[in-house]
């Protein structure tokens, strides 16, 4: 476990802490693609930047990727030798989207660019509740393929799977 993807079913899921966390009890340094795609004052990134932060992170020996952005994938997936999937129900991640918005309100989570204030509104619900299932049979077929290449495959489905899953990295195993 070298290269590693960490994906999710829905915002909301977990990707960031969960990568934050391995990255600490393995010693790989963690990006998070939500730190490269926005500018402060949630201004979107040029195509070619995204892209070219991503290339040249993913050539390096050991490393983790936070986040979905499926435009790009195309970039990470050849190189990535492990992928953690993470799917929980939908009902827990609008409760984390909600939960930490009021948590962070007015502030910048460590995983965004400074100058990218945590908010939410009706369109990103609408589509994190709107998506959801399809998002999941998409990435159940991108689970598959992945397992057919090789790549070593968790789908981590419950809280107690995912601190399962870490613990047996504190535990020293």
């Amino acid at each position: 476990m070298n290269r590693v993807m960490v994906i999710g079913v829905s915002a909301g899921v977990g990707k960031s802490t969960f990568a934050r966390t391995l990255g600490k009890l393995v010693g790989i340094e963690v990006t998070h693609l939500d730190r490269l795609y926005w500018k402060p004052g949630w201004v979107e990134a040029p195509a070619e930047e995204f892209s070219a932060s991503q290339r040249e992170i993913v050539e390096q020996e050991r490393w983790i990727i936070e986040g979905n952005y499926t435009s790009t994938i195309d970039i990470r997936e050849p190189h990535a030798d492990t992928v953690i999937y993470l799917e929980l129900p939908l009902r827990v991640c609008l409760y984390r989207v909600v939960k930490r918005r009021i948590q962070y309100h007015g502030k910048t989570r460590e995983d965004l660019t400074e100058g990218c204030p945590e908010k939410i509104d009706w369109a990103f619900i609408k589509f994190i509740v709107t998506t959801y299932r399809r998002r999941k049979k998409k990435m159940l077929e991108r689970m598959r393929r992945y397992a057919n290449e090789g790549k070593t495959v968790h789908h981590l489905r419950s809280s107690e799977q995912i601190e399962g899953f870490l613990a047996t990295f504190s535990n020293g195993t």
